[in-house]
């Protein structure tokens, strides 16, 4: 890793866990002014969250590596940018995405905003992922840990964001950085990953809404349009989903099937016995931004985390909005999930998906 020449004063978002502990333990072996923030967000009183205890150990890595350390509070913003956004979405027929508007509303966004306006330089992270000064404008690359790259959920960042975040882990290998931290001594060097939604871990999700919206059985149909068994709420599936749901009919419940079309009004859901494919079809993209200022006619496209890349090709049609052909044999996307296009390791931007 080659140390930035600058010292600079970086506010780095001291999760509690082993990544970003080392992130921080990097930037000030480079000599930056290193001063460490836990980020307390909204958390729904019917969930067991532990937010405090991973402050406590947030606390201790600043102690350790003799930081200042600070509190943020990005309460509002979370619940309203996150949260709201997570159930509305749901509750309209599309799947969300969660951690890319947590990245870009709270760790990118209000966070961002309020280190540079309290003396900081920069912000980091413990992302897997890499930046990079290029003319005219800051590249994200994929971490060179292809299991844990995070660029996915990043590809909203502004220019104005990226020049001003770091990404100190995203050259390493996770099973690397807990080494460098068991031999700096970090009492986050064994803690296990944290799973699921930003800030909030493993949630589930029927439970999660049945808080917030009211739900029913529905029916589920074949192609034809024959009942063939009961879902517990059109909202709660995704496109090519084959749990969830129960088939009654004799001789189809022996079969999986797969979630290929869905009807919130009717509180339906459609299932086949392969995925419906993209292959050929086009997919429309809207909040479209663009990292690297031109791009490819031909390029990689990833609809969900950790999906091996497929191959597309895109048309600019306004400012906001693009279309992408599919060339690759893929299951249909779902409303609302991000596309996030790549030009090899080069995270060129992305956008919604959207019915048209």
């Amino acid at each position: 890793m080659v140390p930035s020449m600058k010292k600079e004063v970086i506010y780095v978002g001291l999760s509690g866990g082993v990544d970003s502990s080392v992130a921080a333990l990097r930037l000030k072996k480079q000599g930056h002014t290193v001063v460490g923030v836990f980020i307390k967000t909204w958390q729904p009183d019917f969930l067991n969250c532990n937010w405090e205890a991973e402050r406590l150990d947030a606390m201790r890595v600043a102690a350790h590596l003799d930081i200042p350390f600070l509190t943020f509070d990005a309460e509002e913003a979370y619940k309203t940018k996150v949260a709201d956004y997570m159930i509305r979405e749901y509750t309209e027929g599309r799947t969300p995405n969660p951690d890319v508007m947590c990245n870009q509303y709270v760790k990118f966004g209000v966070f961002l905003d309020w280190a540079l306006a309290h003396g900081a330089d920069k912000v980091a992270t413990g992302h897997y992922a890499r930046m990079e000064a290029r003319d005219g404008y800051h590249a994200l690359l994929r971490g060179v840990d292809e299991g844990k790259d995070q660029s996915y959920f990043l590809w909203t960042l502004t220019e104005e964001q990226r020049m001003h975040s770091i990404f100190p882990i995203g050259d390493t290998a996770k099973a690397d950085i807990r080494k460098e931290a068991e031999d700096a001594g970090l009492l986050t060097s064994k803690k296990a990953d944290s799973q699921g939604i930003c800030f909030l871990g493993h949630v589930d999700i029927k439970e999660f809404l049945a808080h917030y919206v009211t739900t029913e059985a529905g029916d589920v149909l074949d192609e034809a349009g024959t009942v063939v068994g009961v879902h517990d709420g059109a909202l709660f599936y995704t496109y090519g989903q084959r749990h969830g749901f129960t088939l009654k009919t004799e001789g189809v419940a022996s079969k999986p099937h797969y979630v290929v079309d869905k009807d919130i009004v009717a509180n339906t859901i459609t299932v086949a016995t392969t995925p419906r494919s993209a292959v050929g079809e086009t997919v429309t993209l809207t909040h479209r931004n663009a990292i690297r200022p031109t791009w490819p006619q031909e390029m990689d496209a990833q609809f969900r985390y950790r999906q091996t890349p497929l191959r597309v090709t895109y048309a600019q049609t306004d400012t906001e909005h693009g279309i992408l052909t599919v060339l690759t044999d893929v299951e249909q996307p779902s409303e609302g999930q991000s596309c996030v296009l790549y030009d090899g390791d080069e995270c060129l931007g992305g956008g919604i998906i959207t019915a048209g």
